[in-house]
């Protein structure tokens, strides 16, 4: 097992290190703030470890789990010390009053966080069309990727595949656009539709 580093301690971050621990990786938490990450990192106890923000992640997969709004800014905190990482975006780039998406026309909340990362990193769209409670319940899901390299999808898919969920890739990073209105689609279906989060989207492959 490997090391893997996320980036933010909040309800989605919890929910996504306490699969990775369960799945037997250490977890390096990272934040601006030093006292959420370190009791993050106890609450997952499993030798989970506190990062210093802005020094080089120890994991090669780091996984930014921030809101959409900083995050862009987060990575350009970290410049270089993300070289030749693996960039996990989860946001999702979603207007307060959820009725639209706030990226620019013709981008994603994925393509606007690669502008900001050094060349060397890849980003990968993934995570954003699961709820965190239901990620953080447990059982098979589905998780859609997104990415331009095929290695780094392929390393992504079995990073996945170890946290008890099935990867799907949708193709090029471009098509982070299209998980994103993914994701607003299913806030929409939660509130109306469905009438309960507790709902997650799997795909029958016959």
């Amino acid at each position: 097992m490997s090391t893997i580093s996320i980036i933010g301690t909040g309800g989605m971050a919890a929910a996504i290190a306490g699969r990775i621990a369960k799945a037997g990786h250490t977890v390096e938490v990272i934040s601006r703030n030093p006292d959420k990450a370190r009791a993050l990192a106890d609450q997952l106890a499993a030798g989970a470890t506190a990062g210093t923000y802005g020094a080089a992640p120890a994991g090669d997969i780091v996984i930014l789990a921030v809101p959409y709004t900083s995050a862009a800014a987060v990575v350009v905190d970290y410049g270089d010390a993300l070289d030749g990482k693996v960039i996990i975006d989860i946001t999702n780039p979603i207007s307060p009053d959820a009725t639209g998406l706030v990226t620019p026309h013709g981008s994603s909340g994925a393509q606007e966080i690669a502008k900001a990362a050094p060349a060397d990193a890849q980003v990968v769209k993934a995570f954003n069309t699961i709820f965190g409670h239901v990620l953080a319940r447990g059982g098979r899901l589905d998780a859609f990727i997104a990415a331009d390299d095929a290695q780094v999808k392929a390393r992504v898919s079995t990073f996945l595949e170890s946290l008890g969920l099935r990867p799907l890739d949708v193709g090029g990073l471009h098509m982070a656009q299209t998980l994103e209105a993914l994701a607003l689609m299913l806030i929409g279906l939660a509130r109306n539709g469905a009438g309960t989060f507790d709902i997650a989207l799997n795909v029958d492959i016959g």
